[in-house]
């Protein structure tokens, strides 16, 4: 979770005054955690579904979808969900009997299974900074650089840092692995971004302490034209001289694989030039005889199940 460290007063202006606040202290960061647990457990506890009731009935995910349900249950309990190993827990390499006690960091503080971290900070008009910690919250569950397959046929996954157990490695059977990434996909539909507070999409203070989207420019790092954040409407359509004006648009295909992958997908690969999107053709008669023109086939290939690379599959 993100959170503003300060508040917004009015003053008589426009644009409200920010004032920020000092950073919590390691008791007041303890008394977070305490009272996280306390409304959680008294929230659970209202709807039935406290440790001593019984799911069955109360839980309606428990009556509709029992697979899905447990599969959680197992995620956050470190147990196996299904299979021949169900109700075991993970097998965890490098972990010492007796161990986990977490050392106490400053503006970290745990209360019965819940931790809370307040420890980190982005100073201010550091937007680098800002987003490296937003991909961080929005991180995927496991980096598959770090997962191998051992020889008979299980799955190794290395922790980028040791736990407070020492445990090192986790060791899941494939099938073991696949319930723990089943348990962390969204539901369809599910909003996974909240706004709270004075960034909600309905709060009066939004539009006047966000900022607009700023014009981007045409010129691409090495002083040549085209952008590597223009889109297909931004290159086609007038509507490009108006970006920076109401609402921000979301980031473009061309924006997302520079981004992600590091690819700039408007840069020729025979000449190394900037490349521009002239025109979107949709109709099939004029895209058959391009098609044709080119010595392309003309017709899709036939549908079939899809068939991965061996090389790739881990099971």
């Amino acid at each position: 979770m993100l959170a503003l460290d300060g508040i917004y007063l009015e003053n008589g202006e426009e644009v409200p005054v920010f004032r920020r606040v000092l950073a919590p202290d390691d008791r007041e960061v303890a008394r977070v955690a305490r009272r996280v647990r306390q409304r959680v457990g008294r929230l659970l506890k209202a709807r039935g579904l406290d440790s001593e009731a019984d799911a069955y009935g109360v839980d309606q995910l428990w009556d509709e979808q029992p697979l899905l349900a447990e599969l959680y249950s197992a995620s956050v309990s470190g147990r196996v969900a299904t299979g021949p190993r169900a109700g075991r827990g993970v097998i965890m390499l490098g972990a010492q009997p007796g161990e986990g006690v977490e050392p106490v960091k400053a503006g970290c503080a745990a209360s019965g299974g819940f931790s809370v971290h307040a420890g980190v900070a982005a100073p201010a008009h550091d937007r680098k900074r800002l987003e490296q910690l937003a991909r961080y919250a929005a991180r995927p569950p496991i980096a598959t650089g770090r997962l191998s397959r051992l020889e008979d046929g299980r799955l190794l996954y290395r922790l980028k840092r040791r736990w407070s157990d020492g445990t090192s490695h986790v060791v899941y059977h494939p099938l073991e692995l696949m319930q723990r990434l089943a348990a962390l996909v969204p539901p369809p539909r599910y909003n996974i971004i909240s706004y709270y507070g004075v960034l909600a999409p309905r709060s009066a203070f939004r539009p006047r302490i966000v900022p607009r989207s700023k014009p981007e420019s045409d010129e691409s790092p090495d002083g040549s034209q085209g952008s590597l954040r223009a889109s297909a409407e931004s290159q086609a359509s007038p509507e490009a001289e108006n970006r920076g004006q109401g609402k921000k648009r979301n980031y473009s295909w061309a924006q997302l694989m520079a981004r992600v992958f590091e690819l700039d997908v408007f840069c020729c690969p025979r000449c190394g030039g900037r490349m521009r999107i002239m025109a979107a053709i949709d109709s099939p008669e004029a895209i058959t005889k391009i098609l044709a023109c080119l010595g392309l086939p003309i017709r899709p290939p036939p549908v079939a199940p899809a068939v991965p690379d061996p090389e790739s599959l881990f099971f």
